[in-house]
């Protein structure tokens, strides 16, 4: 079972971001519409567990889906659906997670 852990603010969240958004999208191309920090971690000064949350448009699922081993090679572990309807979901770091993706197609 994973513990969750609510930490300070930590301003360097928003480079860890930036430094994974350039991987995502030298990893999926031209698959990424558009690539958004959410979540907690995305809100300056806010107290958050410290999984940075990135959520992905994408032209297409199936598109997306052919890129697993993409993922996977850096490092995410894809879990499809994952409870959600028309949504793929991605994590990152095992029991220690460190980041999670959620994708969607664009409009």
């Amino acid at each position: 079972m994973r513990k969750i852990t609510v930490v300070a603010y930590d301003a360097r969240w928003p480079e860890q971001y930036e430094t994974e958004r350039t991987l995502l999208q030298a990893t999926l191309g031209q698959v990424i519409y558009h690539i958004h920090h959410i979540g907690s971690t995305s809100v300056p000064g806010l107290a958050a567990k410290p999984v940075i949350d990135i959520l992905l448009e994408v032209t297409a699922l199936d598109e997306l889906d052919r890129l697993n081993a993409a993922m996977a090679a850096i490092g995410y572990c894809a879990r499809g659906e994952n409870g959600i309807s028309n949504r793929r979901y991605f994590t990152k770091g095992g029991d220690q997670r460190s980041h999670q993706v959620h994708a969607f197609v664009a409009g």
